[in-house]
């Protein structure tokens, strides 16, 4: 064991004991985090009493696109500065964020609430840190009566998904799976297609192998279906995109934020019926669990597309099936899979306008570190203020 890793071990040592025996509370701050699977990385980095196994765990999900993990940690554990270290407890319900309230100098939620009752709970709370950037589940106004700031992030990864909904929006609406690589005429007998060329002594020459099926997004209708924080990311680019935007949700939106977002709010089965595309933007849920439906699919236009960069589950499977195998489905683009990994033979694979994509729509890993990196930078320059 090389010097510096022995005083960090030495270090591990007098920390975990001092928290075992409950003395950790007057020397470090307590953050209380809403379990998820990226917002445990705040753990992983301030709390040194985090296992080695989980620690191994980040360092391998990095690997991709951060080899140099340990390094990352060092640099954000030097710059958090009085943050580091920290007791990070993660909770996943209401009322397990209400047990911790009383040690709480900071919370980072993502949809537990914090209002009125959370804050009278939490005397040394000083600072709440939206894991996103939509701040409904936080009551605001009580927050600033209190004194305690309130911070948000928006979220890179959500970003990327809605980047990542257009790409497969796109790719279906070009074609681009079906005519990469088809520039010769050599190539194109192989898809049953011989060469005619056009007069172009009179017309232009543009799609020369009278390729047909391709879609403009621009003047076309996009149905989204929750508009939370990557469904009012993939609104605003479909503004950019000239496309009408119709969306649905339990709640509706503010007219202002409406306004902002460029986007109408419909019934679903009207946004259904009227879309061109349907993008299904949920969590999933019991509630949520096969939302597109055998009956709901049924109520939409025949040649429409769904995008999914949310959960597969949304979508009814068997239905799918049988909407693309009819051809009432004009096309399908999927990020993540039903499972993980994926199979072979996978039916939704035989089909020439179904894409499927390996869970990357958050992707690069850089997008989820550098929000992390916001959060604890936030809590930072809150609990040293």
């Amino acid at each position: 064991m090389s010097a510096p890793e022995s005083v960090a071990w030495l270090f591990l040592v007098a920390y975990t004991v001092s928290k075992s025996i409950g003395l950790v509370h007057d020397m470090t701050p307590t953050i209380i985090v809403e379990d998820d699977a990226w917002a445990r990385l705040i753990g992983v980095v301030l709390d040194p009493t985090t296992s080695r196994e989980r620690w191994a765990a980040f360092a391998d999900f990095m690997s991709p696109d951060l080899p140099d993990f340990r390094g990352w940690c060092g640099k954000v554990q030097k710059a958090a500065a009085a943050l580091y270290p920290s007791d990070v407890r993660l909770v996943r319900s209401q009322d397990e964020l209400r047990r911790h309230l009383e040690a709480a100098d900071a919370i980072v939620t993502e949809g537990l609430s914090v209002g009125a009752d959370e804050l009278a709970a939490a005397p040394r709370l000083q600072v709440v840190h939206k894991y996103g950037h939509i701040l409904r589940n936080i009551d605001v106004a009580a927050c600033a009566a209190r004194g305690v700031k309130v911070l948000a992030v928006r979220r890179r990864a959500n970003i990327s998904c809605a980047e990542h909904a257009f790409a497969l929006m796109l790719a279906l609406a070009r074609r681009l799976e079906d005519l990469s690589g088809l520039v010769s005429i050599e190539q194109l007998p192989a898809d049953k297609r011989p060469y005619r060329p056009f007069d172009t002594r009179h017309t232009p020459g543009a799609n020369w192998g009278r390729f047909p099926g391709l879609r403009a997004l621009n003047g076309s209708t996009l149905g989204i279906v929750g508009l939370g924080e990557i469904g009012r990311e993939i609104a605003l680019r479909a503004a950019a995109f000239g496309m009408t935007t119709h969306y649905f949700q339990r709640t509706r939106l503010s007219a202002d934020d409406e306004k902002a977002l460029n986007v109408s709010y419909r019934p679903l089965a009207q946004v259904l019926a009227a879309s061109d595309w349907i993008i299904p933007q949920l969590p999933l849920d019991a509630s949520t669990a096969g939302l597109i439906d055998r009956e709901r699919m049924a109520l939409m236009k025949p040649g429409a597309c769904i995008v999914n960069v949310s959960r597969a589950e949304l979508i009814e499977r068997e239905a799918l099936l049988d909407a693309l195998r009819s051809g009432r489905l004009g096309g399908f683009a999927l990020d993540p899979q039903y499972e993980e990994p994926g199979r072979a033979d996978d039916e939704l694979l035989s089909f020439a306008n179904v894409i499927l994509t390996p869970h990357m729509a958050g992707s690069p890993r850089f997008n989820g570190l550098a929000d992390i990196e916001d959060v604890i930078a936030g809590l930072a320059g809150a609990l040293a203020a």
